[in-house]
């Protein structure tokens, strides 16, 4: 597979990617476009064009026609893309928009959201933290993937700014709890995964069933107040310190495009409930090769690599929904703070400060947690089919003041 796309062969968004994203010009309304190097296919004039019978499911506004069409129905427009921008007697049949020439927005109509915490790293590394003198991992973390319940209406692309979020905390030291702005404002790079499918109250998905489930995935910032969550966290644990908001990327990477960066998991030395067993490739559960990027302010300050988690997407899927509880088109879950075994692998400023106690080098300032004005963009890419990397995006954030 060679495109015809000038420039796009052998970057990372060669013909083996091919993410899509909800694009609009000055000229056009929103509508979904497939990334080829630098530039933009658009899908819906190609869908007008060529494929009215796709015209509802790609000249709309949001993937969610498109995912909620079924697996087959994906891999025929994914085949069809491919056979657009590979094929040199087409090339003047559709049109290219460049990257920069669009406004992207949110890729899908976002249903209900769940937010998990599947690294042993990340989670050990927080129970050292705030449980010095006790256990890192409480009892239930090896049996079942943690999570919890975010906001939906919360969740925003990538370029949207950040209001510094405002409600009770309390130090140690303090008598009462006080109101104001969070003064430990953190990141969490995470890796999100978007359903396109929905399953009745009732029913439940196996771990084999990942790939008929999940229609891509996207980067996420969640965005954490850890004083405020210090502060509520116990004993229903964490809300008003993440609902604020959480970014994702533009761009969705279709679940067929990462088959070449799945890897085994590290070893779940805990045997697992039946309906969290998992038989990928070699036996074991099965995750991603994707490498993520942390920059602050123009600094690189940590390399996550989402291939040392802990929990694999498959079981986080069939935990779900293990109890009864539906799925629909658009839900979306996360996989938590990515962090890895080393100092600069930590996903979190939390952990890469040791609680604040530690700053952590930003080009010659020392910094703990957020400071209004500050720019976070994480970035993520994996190995591709062609042999290189394919880049997943990138999610972008600026902190302002609180309102």
């Amino acid at each position: 597979m060679i495109t015809w796309v000038e420039g796009a062969a052998g970057s990372p968004y060669d013909i083996d990617n091919l993410p899509y994203a909800v694009v609009s010009t000055d000229a056009t309304p929103a509508r979904l476009g497939a990334r080829i190097g630098d530039r933009v296919l658009d899908l819906g004039a190609a869908a007008r064009t060529l494929r009215p019978a796709w015209a509802p499911l790609l000249d709309v506004a949001a993937l969610n026609p498109l995912m909620a069409a079924g697996p087959r129905t994906w891999d025929e427009v994914r085949s069809w893309v491919v056979e657009l921008l590979t094929d040199p007697a087409l090339r003047d049949r559709v049109t290219l928009l460049g990257v920069d020439e669009v406004t992207t927005s949110l890729p899908f109509e976002v249903a209900d959201y769940v937010d998990y915490y599947a690294s042993e790293h990340h989670a050990t590394n927080v129970g050292r933290i705030f449980r010095p003198d006790g256990d890192a991992l409480l009892p239930n973390w090896k049996h079942l993937p943690v999570g919890y319940h975010g906001r939906a209406g919360s969740i925003v692309v990538s370029g949207t700014a950040v209001h510094r979020p405002a409600g009770q905390r309390k130090a140690p030291a303090d008598d009462a709890p006080t109101y104001g702005p969070s003064l430990r404002l953190d990141i969490e790079a995470e890796l999100g995964f978007v359903v396109g499918r929905s399953l009745p109250l009732g029913e439940r998905v196996g771990t084999a069933e990942l790939a008929d489930t999940v229609f891509g995935v996207t980067g996420v910032n969640d965005w954490s107040a850890r004083d405020l969550q210090a502060w509520e966290y116990v004993p229903l644990g964490p809300n008003l310190a993440k609902s604020f908001a959480t970014s994702v990327s533009a761009w969705v990477t279709p679940l067929a495009a990462l088959a070449a960066a799945r890897v085994d998991v590290p070893g779940q030395e805990v045997a697992v409930l039946p309906y969290l067993q998992e038989s990928g490739p070699n036996g074991v559960p099965s995750g991603y090769d994707v490498d993520v990027e942390v920059e602050l302010n123009g600094v690189v300050v940590a390399r996550p690599p989402y291939r040392t988690m802990y929990w694999s997407p498959a079981q986080m899927l069939a935990h779900l929904t293990v109890n009864g509880a539906s799925l629909r088109v658009g839900d979306f879950f996360a996989s938590g703070t990515i962090s890895g075994p080393e100092q600069d692998q930590r996903g979190s400023f939390l952990e890469l400060s040791w609680g604040g106690r530690e700053p952590f080098a930003v080009g010659e300032e020392q910094r703990t947690f957020l400071e209004d004005g500050d720019e976070v963009v994480l970035r993520y890419s994996a190995p591709g089919a062609l042999g290189g990397r394919i880049g997943l995006g990138e999610v972008r954030g600026r902190i302002l003041p609180t309102r």
